[in-house]
């Protein structure tokens, strides 16, 4: 275990006893997840097709990259957002990101009807559907951290109440829907992996690789953030310049992934957490990745379950939001405090 290992882990939990040397080092168990994986991805994509094999190859590939998109977005975004906040139990949906996102949705079928929804379907709705999430974040950081007494969990709490406000209207102009209406926008507010139509991949998969390249470059200052503020300025990281960029980036994460495959508000807190206790270290070289695959594996497997066994793929996201929330509940009880 590293100095800067010790370091965070003496800051984490007092350790009353020795802890035993892992028997496979972080990378090797890099390697064996990558395995797993790759022997998932080649069953989902070529077991059990019925019908046309030029049919269900394209549907199965587009699927695979909105899994893909997902578990970059939400299991590293919210990795991230643990350190800068040092916080494993918050997620970037306490910012307000789904509701403003859901109502979003049902602003626009209140005002323009129910038809609205699938007459706008394209690139240009979903950039801008980002951009006014990521704006609405960007002006949430400025504000917060502009005054005197900004601090990042006087952030975290207006997130929250503003997150309250808009799920309060949404819910309110939502009763004021007819049925039929009503139907057509409850299909955009859960996660919808089958429903990512591939021209969106190609933009999808390059915000990730420019975002991904950025965190990659900045693993050591990440590593720093985990060792607080003081003890990050004290080795030379400009903690507020840290900070500010680290949450931006994850406002754009987490908004193009709602803007693409729907709200999946505990998803990030489910591969985060697994990520931490597979990754065998503290290292963000180790503990992105692993969020990545973990993440990608967690949907390639609960799908291809879900579909080929219990035939109710459509049902993937509910299940993982349920999982979600009850080991949320678990830790939050096991630790006894957010």
């Amino acid at each position: 275990m590293s100095v800067l290992e010790s370091h965070v882990a003496s800051r984490r939990a007092p350790v009353r006893r020795r802890i035993p040397r892992p028997y496979l080092s972080p990378g090797v168990r890099l390697v064996l997840v990558s395995v797993v994986l790759v022997a998932l991805i080649a069953c989902f994509l070529f077991l059990f097709v019925r019908g046309s094999f030029a049919f269900a190859f394209p549907r199965r590939l587009n699927m695979l990259g909105a899994m893909v998109i997902a578990a970059f977005t939400q299991g590293v975004g919210t990795v991230v957002f643990h350190t800068v906040t040092d916080n494993r139990i918050l997620t970037p949906s306490i910012i307000g990101f789904d509701s403003m996102y859901t109502l979003m949705q049902t602003l626009m079928v209140f005002v323009f009807g129910g038809t609205v929804i699938a007459n706008t379907e394209g690139i240009p709705k979903l950039l801008a559907q980002t951009a006014l999430m990521v704006v609405f974040a960007t002006i949430l950081y400025r504000w917060m951290f502009s005054g005197k007494l900004g601090s990042l969990f006087l952030m975290l709490l207006v997130g929250v109440v503003i997150g309250l406000a808009f799920d309060s209207i949404s819910t309110f102009l939502q009763r004021l829907l007819s049925p039929t209406e009503y139907d057509m926008l409850s299909v955009k507010l859960f996660g919808r992996l089958s429903a990512v139509k591939g021209d969106y991949l190609p933009l999808a998969f390059g915000v990730c690789i420019v975002i991904g390249l950025i965190l990659w470059k900045r693993r050591h200052h990440l590593d720093a953030l985990l060792l607080g503020r003081e003890a990050a300025m004290g080795i030379g990281v400009s903690h507020k310049r840290e900070l500010t960029l680290m949450l931006i980036l994850i406002a754009v994460m987490v908004a193009f992934s709602t803007a693409l495959v729907g709200p999946m508000t505990f998803y990030g807190f489910v591969v985060a957490t697994l990520a931490y206790q597979f990754a065998g270290s503290y290292k963000h070289v180790y503990v992105m990745p692993m969020a990545f695959l973990l993440g990608l594996l967690t949907l390639v497997l609960g799908q291809f379950v879900m579909q080929h066994i219990f035939y109710a793929g459509g049902f993937l996201t509910v299940i993982i939001e349920f999982v979600g929330g009850a080991l949320f509940l678990a830790v939050i009880l096991r630790k006894g405090k957010l």
